[in-house]
């Protein structure tokens, strides 16, 4: 979008605006994935930045936490309005800063965020806070309320970053919290869009606030003794050392973590429903998804047919133009990502020995010249995989499918779940029943059966093993921002005389 070619500097935003400072460690870019040219300059945050955004958030948490739920809903559905009315504004800044095709950011990335404010808005106007109240006996009741936690750290990725930003603000803001939001370095851009929107709706100063910067200013932030929650999401190895510092100050934490995610294609499945299924799952986004579904198990008689019905449909996976509706792959990210991506692409064909049965390290053919610089790499798909391969293995986070095969249900399912990752899984069939029962034993916390990838603000989500802890979304997801307190009133008039007189 040239019109946002020169945008104005990125600074730390707290008290309602941008604050620029003269003591900012450093600086960086935003860089174009799909041309790999700089559009705006981001300041880092000092440490005395972000004291200062999390004094701000401080500041404002007694007055917005006291504000009843349903003046915060209809403050957060004003937002939701300002996100719907500039959806294809925003969807531009998404394109500029990740690299996905407008065709996607524009139907997908803002809608699903503005979807999530408008549910948690409407939950806390719907009683979602209330708690509940016990007899315990005719002279003694419990009951429970759902508290605030305060100052909270939000830790966004760079593949969704609006969404997974909105995912985070949505329940906590909801829950009369305040929040530090630091963007990923690589995708900044939206962080001050959005403070901007929540401001114009009547969110108070202070209750949202912007970092930015990288690893090293997450650790600041998560650290920092007024943060009471946590809320991460990137890859499994930051996640750990995220959850370990604020385990450390007994901080609550959600972390939504990354995955090898396996794809079941059960012996009676329809193959064309099947192989379009697989194509969403590692091919949407270029495959940039933590849920992507990139181990996908065919039984071997159905090897051929589905190899070949994966070959004919791939042809309609179009790179080029990101502002072309046309255009439905992007490429990746950043020059780093790039590095890795092509990394396992020659693993799995160098060492891992895999067959290659489409792509590889090259650009997609007839790119416009414009564009020959970008972080861009063809849609690969291996065969002839086996469990043991690094490309089978590890998280790629790229357009790199693996297909495996399998003779019997009971094997697929062993092998399935034999990797310590557990975020999603999926089933094709069509069987309904035998998909439910594939999917009640794979080990993930989030499965579809003959479909993939859709997540919807009432569907809570979250991994498994070392894909997570806690879940976001759904009335789960409200939750993970209070927490509990119990009263016990005693109406008889007597304290138990557990040491009287004898």
């Amino acid at each position: 979008m040239a019109a946002h070619q020169g945008q104005e500097d990125r600074h730390t935003f707290y008290a309602g605006k941008p604050q620029p400072s003269s003591d900012s460690p450093g600086q960086f870019s935003s860089t174009d994935p799909s041309t790999a040219k700089p559009v705006c300059t981001i300041h880092t945050s000092s440490p005395a930045s972000i004291t200062a955004a999390i004094q701000s958030a401080q500041d404002a948490f007694p007055s917005w936490s006291s504000t009843p739920p349903l003046d915060r809903a209809r403050i957060l559905q004003r937002a939701v309005s300002l996100l719907r009315a500039r959806n294809d504004e925003l969807a531009r800044i998404e394109t500029l800063d990740t690299g996905k095709p407008f065709s996607e950011t524009s139907a997908v990335d803002i809608v699903t965020g503005a979807d999530v404010l408008e549910y948690f808005a409407n939950l806390i106007a719907g009683g979602g806070l209330n708690g509940e109240s016990i007899r315990l006996r005719p002279s003694a009741w419990v009951y429970t309320a759902k508290e605030p936690l305060g100052v909270c750290a939000g830790i966004g990725a760079w593949n969704y970053p609006i969404q997974i930003a909105l995912w985070k603000s949505a329940p906590c803001l909801a829950a009369g919290n305040c929040m530090v939001y630091k963007p990923s370095e690589f995708t900044p851009l939206h962080a001050q869009y959005l403070a901007a929107i929540y401001k114009e709706a009547g969110v108070p100063d202070g209750v949202f606030n912007v970092v930015y910067g990288a690893g090293d200013v997450g650790a600041q932030l998560t650290s920092h003794p007024a943060i009471a929650k946590v809320s991460f999401t990137g890859q499994v190895s930051t996640g750990e050392k995220v959850a370990g510092s604020a385990a450390g100050g007994m901080k609550y934490v959600t972390m939504e973590l990354g995955g090898k995610s396996p794809l079941v294609v059960l012996p009676d499945a329809d193959v064309n429903q099947a192989a379009d299924g697989a194509l969403l799952a590692n091919f949407y986004s270029s495959g940039q998804v933590c849920t992507n579904g990139t181990r996908v198990f065919v039984p071997k008689t159905m090897k051929q047919e589905f190899e070949q019905t994966v070959l004919e449909k791939i042809r309609f996976v179009r790179a080029g133009d990101l502002f072309d509706m046309n255009t439905n792959f992007g490429p990746l990210n950043s020059k780093v990502h790039y590095d890795k991506v092509v990394g396992m692409v020659k693993q799995g064909i160098e060492k891992d020995k895999a067959t290659l049965l489409c792509g590889g390290t090259a650009q997609p053919r007839g790119l416009p010249g414009g564009l020959k610089d970008g972080y861009w790499i063809e849609p690969t798909v291996f065969t002839d995989c086996t469990d043991d391969m690094t490309i089978v293995k590890e998280e790629i986070f790229g357009p790199v499918m693996s297909i495996l095969t399998y003779d019997t249900v009971d094997e697929v399912v062993r092998r399935a779940n034999n990797t310590e990752h557990g975020l999603a899984a999926g089933v094709f069939g069509r069987d309904v029943n035998e998909c439910h029962t594939v999917i009640s034993k794979l080990q993930a916390g989030i499965t579809w059966i003959n479909t993939w990838g859709e997540s919807p603000a009432e569907m809570a989500v979250g991994g498994w093993k070392q894909s997570g802890v806690g879940v976001e979304n759904g009335k789960r997801g409200l939750e993970a921002w209070v927490r509990n307190k119990s009263t016990l009133v005693e109406m008889g008039g007597e304290v138990p005389t557990v040491f009287s007189k004898l």
